[in-house]
């Protein structure tokens, strides 16, 4: 995939402090494997880069609010985002409390996010984009190509690939800006996440690679 900047757009799904902070509820499963890949500063350089190069950057982000309580049932780790209370709001219309809560953006990526020009979707509510206006927004302007980063690797950045190309989109995953769980008994999601974009995702390539396709070259 060549980057076109008319038809190429990063997108970062949940770049929030309950993934990404030392402080966030999920670090105990995701922490080592954010630590090994380096997540956080490739995240970054990838959103510097796009900036850089006026590629458009696109973030979907996980939110639940109150009202979302009242689900009936759920997999095992929606059940588990609920129960730990992950990306909690007071509501949709609510900001009360976000700043510097587990949903708000990780500080050092807060000003490539809010600067202005970065298309904050509508938030996903399980894992994928079908619940939300990613592929809207990334068709009204006319974009073709995905970049494709973020967390969680086998969950919503995975689910994310999926729906994508589904849609219609050709979609490059950045394997090292991304990380995922290991957990003892559901086991290493990282490993099974890297499977799947290597079948599935039209290129894996690490942060250094992406950097270049957001550079033209």
């Amino acid at each position: 995939m060549a980057a076109d900047e008319r038809g190429t757009a990063l997108v970062v799904t949940d770049p929030q402090n309950d993934f990404l902070s030392p402080d966030g509820v999920t670090w105990e499963l995701v922490g080592a494997s954010v630590t090994e890949n380096n997540t956080v500063n490739n995240l970054e350089t990838l959103l510097r880069t796009a900036k850089l190069e006026a590629t458009p950057v696109f973030v979907s982000p996980h939110y639940y609010y109150p009202t979302d309580s009242g689900w009936e049932f759920g997999g095992t780790v929606e059940n588990m985002m609920h129960d730990i209370d992950m990306f909690a709001r007071r509501g949709p219309l609510d900001l009360e409390g976000f700043e510097g809560s587990g949903a708000d953006w990780l500080d050092v990526l807060e000003k490539y996010i809010e600067d202005g020009k970065t298309i904050v979707t509508s938030p996903h509510k399980v894992y994928g984009p079908a619940t939300n206006d990613l592929s809207l927004q990334l068709r009204k302007r006319r974009i073709s190509d995905v970049i494709l980063a973020g967390m969680s690797a086998n969950l919503c950045v995975e689910a994310h690939m999926r729906q994508l190309i589904e849609d219609g989109f050709e979609v490059t995953v950045v394997s090292d800006a991304t990380a995922a769980a290991r957990h003892p008994e559901l086991g290493d999601g990282y490993a099974a996440a890297l499977t799947n974009f290597r079948f599935i995702a039209s290129g894996v390539v690490n942060t250094e690679e992406a950097t270049a396709l957001l550079a033209g070259h």
